[in-house]
């Protein structure tokens, strides 16, 4: 279950948040599958959480959007995981039109419980 963070400038428009949100479930769920954590294409509830933040005055970036991801390290995912983001950066370039950003993946080791 990947956790995903975008943080964008204020002059990111609205409409392009949007997009996001909505392509990236899929695109990120796809760019971290593995044996461990296959995808179906079916996601459901609690498969893929995003939470958007406003960058503040006090912060500093060079970049109008940053996504970052966090999903729990498997063998898989760590032979290929340039790769992996440098496909997810091609993806949501193509979907959204989106041309001045970054992708970040970290892969902690980690559990995840959501229950019944």
């Amino acid at each position: 279950m990947p956790l995903v963070e975008v943080t964008y400038a204020p002059t990111v428009p609205e409409t392009l948040l949007r997009e996001l949100g909505s392509v990236l479930p899929h695109l990120v769920s796809l760019a971290v599958e593995c044996p461990e954590e296959p995808y179906d294409g079916d996601l459901q509830p609690g498969d893929v959480e995003i939470r958007f933040r406003a960058l503040s005055p006090l912060d500093r970036s060079g970049l109008p959007v940053v996504i970052e991801i966090k999903s729990k390290w498997t063998a898989a995912r760590e032979t290929n995981r340039q790769e992996r983001m440098d496909t997810l950066h091609a993806h949501l370039r193509a979907a959204t039109g989106l041309v001045d950003f970054g992708v970040y993946l970290s892969m902690p080791t980690a559990a995840w419980s959501q229950g019944d």
